[in-house]
């Protein structure tokens, strides 16, 4: 098969190990720089330039669309599809991920388990808003943000109100989460892949830290699901409509609570701590998948 990866940078980690298994097992692998690409959108041949030239025809593309950059790089993988190309995660998929409150409210009209979330425009509104969401100590975070940027643990009524002021005169989009205590400053990143939790990790914050992420400081292990957990993922993905998902949960007194469900998810952090060849199975799956788009 011909696969493309859409990718800023081929030495990433996820992109170099998904290149070097797709070329292992005998494929003709191109990695695309999402941003160098443009395109030509007409009824009668669609086609996609890259770095001055018409890109040629594959059978399945693997988006690695970053938030940062999620309007285009959706745009181009709608072109693929427009195209007729197979694609891993299609772009309304992606557009939903990326968009954190968007998710969360899709999750919760399908009765998704999720820490009480609070949204609000007004700051007159911003007492009842912590309130709403069961007071301090309560976490309040920047929609736009990755990689736990942006995301401010509030432990007092004063420090709540301050931080929500801060950001409503910023503009900064934000929404408002309980804090769930029992979870222990760690959380459940699985990685779900064609409808199965391939693989699970838990990440612990460091000493003196509530975020758990890598890029944090946070610690990784191999985690072990309860049936309840993995049925979460599974369904989690599902609604949003991902088929190659990192989902991430807490563990709370009430069950497994998904905290967000990422299109791009990175390969090292999960493949370090399980041992397991995920970038193998993402590229099994395109092989079963993007194999019999081709012959339709």
């Amino acid at each position: 098969m011909k696969i493309a990866i859409l990718s800023r940078r081929s030495q990433l980690y996820s992109t170099r190990r998904l290149a070097e298994e797709a070329t292992k097992r005998g494929h003709d692998v191109k990695i695309i720089d999402t941003l160098r690409c443009y395109m030509n959108i007409t009824s009668k041949n669609p086609s996609i330039h890259y770095k001055g030239k018409i890109l040629d025809k594959f059978d399945a593309i693997i988006p690695r669309i970053g938030a940062s950059i999620t309007f285009y790089g959706a745009a181009l993988v709608r072109q693929f599809e427009m195209m007729g190309t197979f694609v891993a995660n299609d772009s309304i998929a992606i557009t939903r991920a990326q968009d954190k409150l968007r998710s969360l409210q899709l999750l919760s009209r399908k009765g998704v388990g999720l820490p009480i979330t609070g949204f609000a425009y007004s700051p007159d509104d911003i007492q009842d808003l912590i309130s709403m969401v069961g007071g301090p100590p309560l976490v309040i975070k920047i929609l736009e943000g990755t990689q736990g940027i942006g995301v401010v643990l509030a432990e007092t009524q004063q420090a709540a109100t301050s931080v929500i002021e801060a950001f409503l005169d910023l503009q900064a989009h934000i929404m408002v989460q309980e804090y769930i205590k029992e979870a222990k400053a760690a959380d459940i990143r699985c990685f779900v892949v064609n409808g199965k939790v391939i693989a699970a990790m838990e990440r612990q914050a460091k000493i003196g830290e509530f975020r758990s992420n890598i890029h944090r400081g946070g610690t990784i292990r191999l985690a072990k699901l309860t049936e309840e957990e993995r049925t979460a993922a599974i369904h989690a993905a599902k609604v949003i409509g991902l088929n190659i998902a990192g989902v991430d949960l807490l563990r709370s007194n009430r069950g497994p609570l998904i905290m967000e469900v990422n299109s791009s998810p990175g390969l090292e952090g999960i493949e370090k701590a399980t041992k397991k060849n995920v970038a193998e199975i993402i590229i099994k799956f395109i092989e079963k998948k993007g194999g019999k788009h081709r012959l339709i």
